[in-house]
């Protein structure tokens, strides 16, 4: 038997190597205990999108209103794409322009005293001053050594938001520009809604100096200067903002108290100060203050040696200003109220006028008609002779030379 099975072996071995093509199969061990297969990790879902979900678009109208509608949109992006191209150039020329006029622009003290004549000062043989004569000026003064009572008038009057705006100010031109067209007057003509800034550029004239071959005379000068143009006036708005970038606002109205006239042949707060009151820029009270900066407007027809009334009631309408915007309280107000401004006794008096004239006339020219200094000359003159004599030479004139005469030409 033994026999037997181990020939029935073989021969099965011989069978199955058969079957199998003569290779030789490989004996392994059955796993008895496989590893369970690796699930996939869970995939993360996507967190949910940021972007708005896009609004689906209106259908297109047809039709003529939707032809009208492309056309206009059309319009617009033309305007747009022109609007900020030509809106970068004009901000690049105002921007090298403006650097231009900074770059030329001097210290803020060389531009207090802008006159290219001294003045005369007349005394009589008691010392008093009795009268005037060139563009006095009395010393500069600055926004902090000024009253505060005529610098907060000025500011109230001129230009209340100076502390404010950066040189130019778009409302105050269109606001003028809307008077002057309701008033029956071109857009420029009158109301010029110029800042304090604007208007010290104007005095500075835009930086030109006088020049007796370019012009004829000083007064043909001071006319240029102010003309009130289109191409003037944007030339006037860049050199305001030159202005604002190289000095501070105090320096700014400083400048403008010093340069501005003030009626009278008084150019700067302190010759008009010392003009019309008799005191120092630096002293004057609120009603005097009121006075000076109303002057401003119309120097000549509003100056107090012209006509005192008028002068008064104009500074009455600056201290009402003045206290809407909180410059002075109520105590303050009444008490200059009570006592407006009056003028000095040298201001007062109206006799000397006509040899005033006379020494101007035979005086020597470096000491009168060409000075360039401030000049003071004490003179022979009795006040009291020569009122009398005013006068008498009045009361001939008035009741004794018939009109017409030789006398009275």
């Amino acid at each position: 038997m033994p026999g037997y099975k181990a020939e029935k072996f073989k021969s099965r071995g011989r069978a199955e190597m058969s079957n199998s093509g003569g290779k030789k199969t490989r004996l392994v061990a059955d796993k008895r205990t496989r590893p369970a297969k690796k699930t996939a990790a869970p995939k993360r879902a996507k967190p949910p999108s940021r972007r708005r979900p896009r609004k689906p678009r209106p259908p297109r109208r047809g039709g003529i209103s939707g032809f009208f509608l492309a056309i206009l949109r059309w319009i617009w992006r033309v305007i747009w794409g022109i609007g900020w191209r030509v809106g970068f150039i004009v901000a690049m020329i105002i921007g090298l322009a403006t650097a231009y006029v900074y770059s030329t622009l001097p210290e803020a003290t060389a531009l207090l005293d802008g006159r290219s004549k001294g003045s005369v000062t007349l005394m009589d043989r008691e010392g008093d001053v009795f009268a005037w004569r060139g563009d006095q000026f009395g010393g500069a003064v600055t926004a902090d050594t000024v009253s505060r009572h005529l610098r907060n008038a000025v500011v109230a009057t001129e230009d209340k938001r100076f502390y404010r705006h950066f040189g130019i100010s778009p409302r105050g031109v269109a606001s003028a520009i809307r008077i002057n067209l309701r008033e029956g007057r071109g857009p420029l003509q009158g109301h010029g809604g110029s800042t304090i800034t604007q208007q010290t550029a104007k005095l500075l004239c835009l930086g030109v100096e006088y020049d007796k071959d370019q012009w004829k005379s000083e007064r043909d000068y001071v006319q240029d200067c102010r003309r009130t143009t289109i191409l003037r006036k944007a030339k006037e708005a860049i050199f305001a903002l030159a202005m604002e970038a190289k000095y501070s606002k105090d320096q700014i109205l400083s400048i403008y108290l010093n340069r501005a006239y003030f009626g009278g042949g008084a150019y700067g707060a302190e010759a008009a100060a010392e003009r019309f009151f008799g005191k120092s820029a630096t002293a004057v009270d609120a009603s005097e203050g009121a006075m000076l900066a109303g002057v401003l407007t119309a120097p000549t027809r509003l100056a107090p040696t012209n006509d005192l009334k008028r002068s008064q009631d104009r500074a009455a309408t600056i201290l009402r200003l003045m206290y809407d915007q909180g410059y002075l309280t109520s105590d303050e107000l009444r008490a200059a109220q009570a006592n407006p401004a009056t003028l000095s006794e040298a201001a007062q008096r109206q006799a000397g006028g006509y040899f005033a004239d006379w020494v101007m006339d035979s005086g020597p020219d470096f000491f009168t008609r060409d000075t360039t200094e401030d000049v003071i000359l004490r003179t022979t003159l009795d006040q009291r002779i020569q009122r009398a004599a005013e006068e008498a030479m009045d009361f001939i004139f008035e009741n004794k030379v018939r009109d017409g005469s030789k006398a009275q030409a």
